[in-house]
């Protein structure tokens, strides 16, 4: 059986890896993840990553990296948003939909959030929010919800956050994002 709050636990920090870089606390957390006695599982390596990435770099070099591969000076190396992975352009129809869904859902973008919704933080937020109420939201919700604004982009997102260049720390996180995403997409569409 999955564990719903486990799945909610693992979008949260994604999205607070993807919202900023981290701060030393979030830092210090990811030095605590248990090592595992038996590394045979691909998400098991994943942790194991981000773990030794974390404790091998500190707060100044991650503001640099994150700004590097999501800022950077007019467009970072990666573009963290729904609707460029889908159309090439921002601000377009995956949006729209999108927008249009998380009012039906009750889900409003909180008013000190500077970035569009379809934000790959955004949408891992989104998810944890839905996989922390499994008995209100239901299942069919979440599987609906990540088919139909995460699923089509966001693996290819954390792909391309794995090889891009002048990076160390955020290629953990590729690492965990995609191999997360295959035991999601696997649960949520078994057949």
């Amino acid at each position: 059986m999955v564990d719903d709050m486990l799945r909610a636990h693992v979008y949260s920090l994604l999205a607070a890896l993807l919202a900023g870089p981290p701060c030393s606390e979030l830092l210090g957390l990811l030095g605590k993840i248990e090592d595992q006695p038996v590394l045979d599982t691909e998400m098991a390596q994943a942790w194991q990553g981000m773990k030794k990435a974390g404790e091998q770099t500190n707060v100044a070099r991650l503001n640099d990296e994150y700004h590097r591969l999501f800022i950077g000076l007019g467009r970072g190396q990666l573009v963290p948003y729904g609707s460029w992975y889908q159309t090439g352009s921002m601000m377009n129809q995956p949006l729209a939909r999108l927008r249009n869904d998380l009012a039906v859902l009750g889900i409003q973008r909180r008013s000190d959030m500077p970035e569009t919704e379809d934000h790959a933080a955004a949408l891992c937020e989104t998810m944890a929010i839905l996989c922390s109420d499994p008995e209100g939201i239901g299942l069919e919700t979440q599987k609906a919800f990540f088919s139909d604004h995460l699923k089509s982009w966001m693996d290819r997102f954390f792909t391309d956050m794995q090889q891009a260049s002048t990076i160390q720390f955020y290629r953990a996180v590729g690492r965990l994002g995609h191999t997360f995403l295959a035991i999601e997409n696997a649960y949520l569409n078994p057949f």
